[in-house]
């Protein structure tokens, strides 16, 4: 197999020594695009093994699966020092290590950034952390919900009038995956000019921040706190989720033109010329009659008829869909969304699409292993 057909990591050896769900989805970005990961789990093995149900018929959650593709796997207890003394026989051979131990953990063992970089100079050092490992948080543990609550995203996820309310899905956890990949990718590349690795952090507290837009800007601008506005959209409109006379659809109409286009399939041009919507700013500041208006041209309507039509038409839109009617949906298959490997396994494709060298699926979870596969030059 060619150097691009295994994808463009290929070579690149990884240890993946962490736990939960942000370093091992990073350990999993780079393992689809061809990095060799090893994933070194303690004797009880990773804790979400446990995080069910559903469970697989040996009692493996789902929740494990989903993070864990594309590694082999092998067990040491770090803290016997004769199983250390493996650990760095495999970090001799590697390129990158994630780890996500509290802070002082892997110094105590003698692990540390400093030891370690010491011994293996080209090695990169990717720590996911909740908080960093000083300031006035520094070596606390961070969990995905409580990051959500303290970065202000819960503040401005919800109903108008409701609660504050956590977002669906561990999005502080998967972002911080996302960031310490981009942080491993950034550090190789700078290591084929310097020959040096480099200690890269991704804290669940700053990624959580970074993905305070547009709240964040708005708040450096205007000054006023930002609020909850349910599935609007704080600075657009119609950028909502509409009744209809069966599956409610979420319009994102984010110009004057879409907003004509959406007009005239209403069979109501002149909407597009009240001076209530005639422009994004204003269609913002008049968003609560402007929704009466839309609901009530849509109460006869079809949801997922409109929503074909609308998007056909150059309106970006879409039907409500649960998440079976996503993963099942034709557009998902054809983007390679779902994979299926032998065993039964299916799980999420790999988002980002390269023309040479594309993710490749070659280990299902637990897979295991001890040592690292020859790269092409051994």
């Amino acid at each position: 197999m060619t150097q691009a057909a295994r994808g463009s990591l290929a070579g690149i050896r990884v240890v993946d020594l962490s736990r939960i769900l942000g370093g091992p989805y990073c350990g999993q970005i780079l393992g689809d695009h061809g990095a060799d990961v090893l994933k070194i789990e303690p004797p009880q093995g990773d804790d979400t093994r446990t995080w069910g149900p559903p469970f697989r018929d040996d009692g493996v959650a789902s929740y494990y699966i989903g993070l864990n593709r594309n590694k082999r796997v092998m067990r040491l207890d770090l803290t016997d020092a004769g199983q250390r003394e493996i650990l760095l026989a495999l970090l001799g051979e590697a390129d990158v290590l994630i780890e996500n131990f509290k802070t002082g953990t892997m110094e105590k063992w003698g692990l540390g950034y400093d030891a370690l970089s010491a011994r293996f100079p080209r090695l990169v050092h990717c720590r996911v952390s909740g908080f960093g490992a000083d300031g006035p948080l520094g070596g606390l543990p961070g969990y995905d919900a409580a990051i959500q609550a303290m970065a202000g995203i819960m503040s401005i996820n919800g109903e108008a009038h409701g609660d504050a309310l956590r977002v669906g899905l561990p999005v502080v956890d998967m972002v911080t995956g996302l960031n310490a990949a981009l942080g491993v990718l950034l550090a190789l590349q700078e290591r084929e000019r310097s020959g040096r690795g480099q200690f890269v952090e991704a804290a669940l507290y700053d990624s959580g921040l970074s993905l305070l837009h547009p709240h964040a800007a708005n708040w450096f601008m205007s000054g006023k706190t930002p609020q909850r506005t349910g599935n609007a959209h704080p600075n657009i409109y119609p950028y909502d989720t509409v009744a209809t006379a069966t599956d409610p659809v979420f319009l994102a109409v984010g110009n004057d033109r879409q907003f004509r286009i959406l007009c005239q399939h209403l069979d109501v041009p002149a909407m597009a010329d009240d001076e209530r919507y005639a422009s994004a700013g204003a269609r913002s500041v008049n968003r609560q009659a402007l929704k009466a208006e839309l609901e009530a041209l849509l109460r006869e309507r079809d949801g997922k008829a409109l929503a074909d039509a609308l998007v056909k038409a150059g309106v970006p839109c879409a039907a409500v869909l649960s998440v079976p009617g996503a993963l099942e949906h034709p557009h998902t298959r054809h983007r390679g969304m779902v994979v299926e490997m032998e065993g039964g396994y299916r799980g999420l494709g790999a988002p980002v699409k390269l023309s040479r060298t594309p993710a490749t699926y070659r280990h299902v979870p637990l897979t295991e292993g001890e040592r690292f596969l020859p790269r092409e030059e051994d």
